[in-house]
């Protein structure tokens, strides 16, 4: 079941090879915006100012450049986190979760370890986040090697379970004096330096970066990132030829929450420096769609997760601009996953433009 669904994701998605796949991306996202202007002119909004005062406000300054990255960060670790469990033919859709869990972590180490000099604290707390993650990504992977519990499933459930769990936290044991729900402020020198005032980009996009050279690196140029694409793409053959399905899952699973805990330690670490109940709209969630409009590599999803945050910073400036409702955007970003989800209707464009 799982094996068949993740093969459905991938024909669905991957988008075909080289510049052939480029170009269906690239076209589907054209596509969706074209639909989008279409529905800007039916509710009786001009689609030529929404559009500029979009793109004006995620591109036009270096403040906007500013948010548009700060929104895009956290969703370049959750889809990347998604599609390294992907890769190895596991659905993971617990992302949410896992991101809380490191978010948490982080805040604790933060807070708690006070006194550590910067160099220090820093890497130190990003590596209790990043290991919260893959502790609570490993509870699914043990199910499914085990007891061949379906990741669909866990990783769902264990997701809304690490929300209230963390609420729980910031609610009572670890709760900050006033009536917000949310931890004390982490120590100054765990925080992550901004990079661009007044906007609250921070280093972490620095450290996106780095996940997403490194990650690339590793499913392409490694022997472990070989046999995770290879138990992906066929388990029998992989396991006939002397590849562990079971270690792969744990190992998988274990990365793929690794850095959804990094991407909520980062968070933390340079957007909000406490962890408050609710400050995720949903980065996991998001990540699973960014990373299927990326095309399921990580160099993709980096640039469809800008686009993501360009939706939501531009379209923040666009609503106060124009008046367009910021329902649109969420359109917009509907739309851009149902014709990515379409490649056959993208070729068949192609081919009769051509």
């Amino acid at each position: 079941m799982s094996e068949r669904l993740t093969a459905a994701v991938r024909r669905v998605f991957g988008g075909g090879d080289g510049l052939q796949g480029l170009m269906i991306q690239v076209a589907a996202i054209l596509i969706a915006f074209i639909v989008g202007a279409a529905v800007l002119a039916v509710t009786g909004y001009s689609p030529v100012d929404a559009y500029v005062s979009m793109a004006s406000g995620a591109f036009g300054s270096s403040y906007g450049v500013g948010q548009t990255l700060t929104q895009a960060t956290p969703i370049v670790f959750t889809s990347i986190a998604f599609l390294i469990g992907l890769k190895a033919g596991l659905f993971n859709i617990g992302i949410e979760g896992q991101f809380l869990m490191g978010a948490m972590g982080a805040t604790l180490a933060g807070v708690y370890l006070d006194g550590l000099p910067w160099v220090i604290h820093v890497p130190l707390t990003i590596l209790v986040g990043m290991i919260a993650g893959a502790l609570w990504s490993l509870i699914p992977a043990v199910l499914k090697s085990r007891f061949d519990a379906h990741e669909v499933i866990t990783t769902m459930m264990l997701s809304y379970v690490a929300t209230h769990f963390t609420s729980y936290l910031v609610n009572y044991p670890f709760k900050a004096p006033g009536w917000v729900a949310q931890s004390l402020k982490i120590s100054g020198s765990a925080e992550l330096p901004r990079i661009l005032p007044p906007t609250q980009l921070s280093a972490a996009i620095f450290v996106a970066v780095i996940v997403t050279v490194a990650s690339t690196y590793f499913l392409q140029k490694t022997i472990m990132g070989y046999e995770l694409r290879a138990t992906g793409l066929n388990p029998s053959a992989a396991e006939n030829a002397g590849i562990s399905i079971d270690r792969n899952i744990l190992v998988s699973m274990a990365l793929s929450g690794a850095v959804a805990g990094l991407g909520g330690a980062c968070e933390v670490m340079g957007i909000h420096r406490r962890f408050i109940q609710g400050f995720s709209p949903g980065y996991g969630w998001d990540g699973l769609a960014v990373a299927l409009v990326g095309g399921l590599n990580p160099v993709g999803s980096f640039f469809a997760s800008v686009l993501f945050g360009a939706l939501r910073s531009g379209g923040m400036i666009m609503t106060r601009a124009t008046g367009v409702p910021l329902d649109i955007v969420k359109i917009l970003q509907a739309l851009v996953i149902m014709f990515v989800a379409a490649p056959k209707l993208i070729r068949a464009l192609l081919r009769r433009e051509r």
